[in-house]
């Protein structure tokens, strides 16, 4: 496996991160989720870097986007209670579909 696949794997991994705990910063008034906030924004967006060195950035950045979107989604409702319509269900759907054929027609 590719390393610059890692570091996108690692760089989503820290985007979803970075959504999650900048919702439990209440607005950046708790002092640990804040930090927890800036550490993965600073992280995702070095991974990301590094994947870019080697990945295209119209496969990459969709990529990264895509995974931070649908991570989010599910701890959302996970651990936050957000509703799961069928809606957002088709939408994430279509957003993997998406990425897919990027990935697709960059090969």
């Amino acid at each position: 496996m590719n390393v610059a696949w890692i570091y996108l794997g690692l760089a989503a991994v820290f985007e979803v991160t970075f959504a999650m705990s900048m919702k439990y910063s209440d607005g950046f008034t708790k002092p640990l989720p804040t930090a927890v906030t800036v550490f993965a924004v600073i992280g995702g967006i070095t991974f990301l870097t590094l994947a870019m060195k080697t990945l295209p950035v119209s496969v990459a950045y969709p990529i990264w986007t895509a995974v931070g979107t649908l991570g989010t989604v599910a701890l959302g409702f996970a651990f936050l209670g957000e509703a799961l319509s069928p809606l957002k269900v088709a939408s994430a759907i279509a957003i993997v579909g998406g990425v897919a054929g990027l990935k697709i027609s960059s090969a």
